[in-house]
Order: structure tokens, then C-alpha cells, then sequence
């Protein structure tokens, strides 16, 4: 069992069960070591939840999301008949980790602990939230197989309604509003952010004078959305997505940490899948969703949620 884990339930058409103490590498011997190159190629995925929303500035419960989703998975079928194919990828459910409420660092420690234990076995993290600030405990623990410890050689492309790249948010440096400038400190290679449309100026300065992020705003994506597909065919080497459901329009996705208008449509994330996983020159390496905020099952934003899982994994497993 994975350190700091527990198991609400699992997420539909996963395996049955995992047992990480008795996982072969593919030679068939026991695993003592990952090599990042041999990692990006793995086809294997590990879900971990983390029920955690301790910084949110708005709408509080995306501490309930890793259940509703889990529980709205079992709604889709295992042929996706968007793309024609049938979800039989080999992934895990590995539970949700013991967070510790009110204390941001802490948890993402315990989450990057965790993520490490699965990189271990050659399994790839996908994270459901939870708040956004989440997400930099599985990058780092990605980061740290890398040989500069950091995000040189890591595309992150973030789908978000914000920025979440300001200094510091009401004081505080972890945040779910700091969280992408917590990424690029870690220096990726290129952070690309989609579906953009709320932001200080203090942001708007930040991002304008970095050359390694790259905007796509919602209300530019409305008239060109060739020109996202065209940038993410362009992509090369390693990839981690990270998805907060305030990128899709609140018609669609209401029950979210900070909803705002004129959004995405969620075909729009089906065609982002789709140009991902036509690029044969990307190794996609983890995945997050975060941001459901909702207590109450069968919650269309949950259900959005999981079907956005549900695709990621038919394409990616």
C-alpha cells in the first residue's frame, strides 16, 4: 500500500488491486531504480486522490471531489465512443492520501512521497483534487527523477480559467493562486497555459517577460483554436497536463473553487486529448484534475470531471 494512503473506493475499470512490494520491472527482476528515459515510456497509471482544500479563497468542498468523481466514473461505458475504443489500459487506484487540513506544504510533501513510491514501480501519477495548490507535490516528485532535479526538460501545459502565477496570494507562497508560479520555479521547459481569462496585472507582467510560457486566452480560442492544436503538435519529449475545471465554462461545470464565465467547451478538452495523443513525439508522464467542489453525488461537474479522466486514461493507458 502506498505511504499515507487510504481506500474511499476506486476509480471504474481499474485493476482490482495493487501490491507495489510485489511489481517486477520488465526484465521480470525487483525494481531498485527508474531511469527518466524508461519511466516516460511507461504505459502503466496510478490514481491517488487528495481530499484537500485548506487555501481556497471562494468556494469551499473540492475536498469531496476525489469521491464524487470516483463515483461518477462508474456512469460511462468501457468502449469511449468518442474515440472509438475501448478502455482496457493497464491503472491502479491507489486510494487518497491522508492530508493534513490547514497545512498546504505538508500535504504536498506527503503527496510527493507518495508519488515518488509509484514512480518507483514505473507507474505514472494521475492526481484528482482537491485544490489546485495539489499539484505541485506529484510535479516535484517528477522533478526529482530528472538529473537537474527540475523542470528543464518537462513541458507543463495547464488548462486553467486563471493564471495561478502570482508571488504570493493574501501572504502565503503555497496557495491554490500561487501554484503554477511554485511550477516555474522550478524551471520548466515550456508552461503553457489554455483557456485563460482572469488575472492581476501583476500576472499579465509576470508571464509577458518569461519566454518559457506560452497563452492561449478563452476568448482568442473562440476565433482560433487551430492555433493550440497547431502549438501542441509542435510539442517534443516529456509532458504533464494539469486540468482545473474552471477552464470549462460554469454552463457545464458550475460546482467548481472559482467559477468564472465564457469558458471552454468540453469537446474543446476532447480535441486537446485527441492532438496529444496524435503527437508520437511526446511522452506524457502525469495528470492532474482538480478543483471539483461539490458534496453531492451525481454533481454534472463530477460527472464532466470523470468522463475527462475516462478519456485521458482510453487515449494514454
Amino acid at each position: 500500500m502506498l505511504f499515507n494512503t487510504f481506500e474511499p473506493g476506486k476509480f471504474a475499470f481499474s485493476a482490482e488491486s495493487i501490491d507495489l512490494y510485489k511489481l517486477k520491472d520488465d526484465n521480470g527482476n525487483d525494481h531498485e531504480s527508474v531511469d527518466a528515459a524508461h519511466f516516460a515510456k511507461s504505459k502503466k497509471w496510478g490514481i491517488i486522490g487528495v481530499p484537500f482544500d485548506s487555501t481556497c479563497s471562494y468556494h469551499h468542498g473540492s475536498r469531496y471531489g476525489p469521491t464524487i468523481i470516483r463515483e461518477a466514473s462508474f456512469g460511462f461505458e468501457q468502449y469511449n465512443s468518442a474515440f472509438e475504443k475501448i478502455l482496457d489500459g493497464e491503472f491502479y487506484d491507489c486510494g487518497d492520501l491522508n492530508v493534513v487540513h490547514g497545512n498546504c506544504r505538508k500535504t504536498c510533501d506527503y503527496l510527493e512521497d507518495a508519488v515518488g513510491e509509484l514512480i518507483e514501480y514505473n507507474i505514472k501519477p494521475i492526481v484528482i483534487g482537491g485544490e489546485h495548490s495539489v499539484s505541485v507535490g506529484s510535479i516535484k516528485a517528477l522533478a526529482d527523477l530528472e538529473e537537474g532535479n527540475d523542470l528543464s526538460d518537462i513541458t507543463i501545459i495547464h488548462l486553467d480559467a486563471h493564471r495561478d502565477i502570482i508571488d504570493t496570494y493574501i501572504g502565503e507562497k503555497d496557495s491554490h493562486a500561487t501554484i503554477m508560479r511554485r511550477v516555474h520555479d522550478l524551471n520548466p521547459k515550456e508552461l503553457i497555459q489554455i483557456g485563460i481569462r482572469s488575472f492581476s496585472i501583476e500576472e499579465k507582467e509576470f508571464v509577458e517577460g518569461e519566454e518559457n510560457i506560452t497563452s492561449f486566452l478563452a476568448k482568442d480560442l473562440f476565433d482560433d483554436f487551430d492555433s493550440l492544436l497547431e502549438k501542441l503538435d509542435s510539442i517534443d519529449g516529456k509532458v504533464y497536463i494539469s486540468i482545473d475545471m474552471d477552464v470549462i465554462d460554469p454552463s457545464f461545470a458550475p460546482s467548481v473553487g472559482n467559477p468564472t464565465p465564457n469558458g471552454l467547451h468540453p469537446l474543446d478538452v476532447e480535441n486537446i486529448f485527441e492532438a496529444l495523443a496524435n503527437n508520437e513525439s511526446i511522452d506524457i508522464i502525469g495528470f492532474d484534475l482538480v478543483e471539483v467542489a461539490s458534496d453531492k453525488l451525481g454533481d454534472i461537474t463530477a460527472v464532466l470531471a470523470a468522463k475527462m479522466i475516462y478519456d485521458f486514461l482510453t487515449l494514454f493507458a
